[in-house]
């Protein structure tokens, strides 16, 4: 019964979804891209803006030429260095202060997806300065527009920079959810490959797989659209053709420009077309252990596909053929078998482990019911679980 009324559901909303009005970002690319954004912002008339980004990125000086840029055009910069992984209602709230007491007319977003998802909290509440986080929380719940956001990603993976979601995590009860809203999809993204050149290999390697996933998950789900699959197909072309070089050079600028167009492709693909249990899992080992995102992801990630059988194999014996991995006379059960195998393969070659260490068995149940509630009806994931087939997911990925 449950679960013929979550299709029910997520048919509506798919339905729903092809008559809303989409924005994509404008998209500034390229080697020293972000040296074009002075000018942009100052033809939007905006004088003062927040920036909203954390502390490695001010240590690292990733940031220094655009504030030189910045002074030498007049823009007021305000900027916001607190935010943690997994941002939390507070970083949201001590960034909004800063904005209102410079009195911003602009937000940019600048780092990984911690300050994209704080950056987005900003602008929904000044969006809506009488509601809370808590009450913006799930769908459609902003609906007014948002100071001009401008989204300047120094990873390749969250995709942050072209989507409506920001995830949020309450410090206090653990839990970790999403606004989801049109509006917080950001006005401009700037794609410059000279800003990842010098990530760390392990952050390199879980943001990559993080882009996977999205790809992944909005490819196998049933609310994908002609637009997010050819997306996704691309996406993972490139995660496969670029994402070890990345790894193992990291001043490819080659490799890194294709990761970075890979992220923002999946990020299109999974606005549209929704994630699954990889994610819903993963908010809950975030909210509880504060796992980063892309962890989470790149162990999750085959176990789920693992779990959901024959109801995928179809799906990802495509993504197979589509990076020339299976002979085509293959069976699309071996060619989705052999995929699933390239993705552990891929994450032991790049050190991330194949469990999760830091779950308790005590907070299993609890973070089995946060899951099964994210997922449920919302996700169009290729299988329903119910909670007893999540609990068996938790105990697989557990250390």
């Amino acid at each position: 019964m449950k679960e013929t009324y979550f299709r029910a559901y997520q048919m509506v909303h798919k339905q729903a979804l092809k008559v809303m009005k989409w924005r994509k970002p404008v998209l500034i690319e390229g080697e020293n891209a972000l040296l074009r954004l002075p000018q942009i912002i100052t033809d939007n008339d905006i004088k003062r803006v927040l920036i909203v980004t954390d502390k490695g990125i001010v240590k690292a000086g990733l940031m220094k030429h655009l504030l030189v840029a910045f002074d030498k055009v007049g823009i007021e910069y305000t900027i916001y260095q607190d935010t943690v992984p997994n941002p939390t209602i507070d970083n949201i709230e001590d960034a909004l202060a800063l904005y209102k007491a410079q009195r911003c007319q602009g937000i940019i977003a600048f780092g990984g997806g911690s300050p994209m998802d704080c950056a987005k909290g900003v602008g929904a509440r000044v969006a809506r300065p009488n509601k809370t986080i808590e009450q913006l929380k799930g769908q459609l719940k902003v609906n007014k527009a948002i100071p001009l956001l401008f989204a300047i990603p120094t990873t390749a993976g969250t995709g942050s920079e072209t989507t409506l979601a920001a995830v949020v995590s309450n410090s206090r009860t653990h839990e970790k959810y999403a606004l989801m809203d049109l509006s917080l999809i950001p006005h401009f993204a700037v794609l410059d490959p000279v800003l990842t050149l010098n990530l760390p290999k392990h952050i390199t390697a879980t943001t990559g797989m993080d882009a996977l996933t999205h790809a992944i998950e909005a490819y196998i789900g049933r609310s994908n659209t002609s637009e997010t699959k050819m997306c996704s197909e691309e996406a993972v072309r490139l995660i496969f053709s670029n994402l070890l070089t990345a790894y193992e050079d990291g001043q490819n600028i080659a490799a890194r420009k294709n990761m970075q167009k890979a992220s923002f492709l999946a990020g299109v693909a999974f606005t549209r077309a929704f994630v699954g249990y990889v994610h819903a899992i993963a908010h809950t080992l975030g909210g509880f252990y504060k796992t980063p995102h892309g962890l989470a992801n790149a162990v999750i990630l085959p176990y789920v596909l693992d779990y959901y059988g024959d109801a995928v194999y179809d799906q990802l014996a495509k993504l197979s053929d589509v990076i020339g991995l299976s002979n085509k006379e293959y069976s699309n059960e071996a060619k989705a078998k052999q995929l699933i195998s390239k993705i552990r393969e891929l994450n032991a070659k790049m050190g991330i482990p194949e469990k999760i260490q830091d779950i308790e068995e005590k907070d299993i149940p609890l973070m089995v019911e946060r899951a099964y509630r994210e997922a449920n009806p919302l996700y169009p994931v290729p299988k329903i679980l119910d909670k007893h087939q999540l609990t068996e997911l938790y105990y697989l990925i557990k250390g």
